[in-house]
């Protein structure tokens, strides 16, 4: 060949099994590793308008409470493990970088349902991973749903 390439070393390349390469995470253009860093100020430029007002306004102590018990859950839990479940009402918490690996029992008014934080969820209400209802599974329809139904003999 003339460029210099041998066909046969290109074709090799080629059958070479491809290395899988992830995709980073970003929130708003900014790596996760930067995300841990920034400040909260910062960081709260990044969120949407209603969060930063949120934020803006100053937090109860309630919510600097739950996070003190995420990062001892987190601290405590052995290496390469889940931490332990921080149960909370507090289903308005806003989800910050420092929550995520943590495991939280948010409460749909029934009962505890665990929410693994994740990277994606930066941003977003712990509530929106909490169900509070049931989701209708539609079946046949009972007596007295159309006017006609009610003709229908009992068996």
């Amino acid at each position: 060949t003339t460029s210099g390439f041998s066909c046969k070393a290109i074709m090799a390349d080629a059958n070479a099994p491809k290395k899988r390469s992830f995709r980073k995470f970003q929130y708003r253009g900014i790596e996760l590793e930067a995300l841990l860093d920034l400040n909260q100020a910062d960081l709260i430029q990044l969120f949407p308008a209603r969060i930063r007002r949120r934020f803006k306004r100053g937090l109860p102590k309630k919510y600097s409470v739950l996070l003190k018990k995420l990062r001892k859950a987190k601290k405590e839990a052995p290496m390469h493990e889940k931490p332990d479940v921080v149960k909370t009402h507090l289903r308005n918490m806003v989800i910050l970088p420092e929550m995520i690996g943590s495991v939280v029992g948010v409460y749909n008014g029934k009962s505890y349902v665990s929410v693994e934080i994740k990277a994606e969820m930066v941003g977003t209400y712990l509530a929106e991973y909490s169900i509070t209802y049931k989701p209708v599974k539609h079946g046949r329809p009972g007596i007295g749903a159309t006017a006609s139904s009610k003709f229908v003999p009992l068996k």
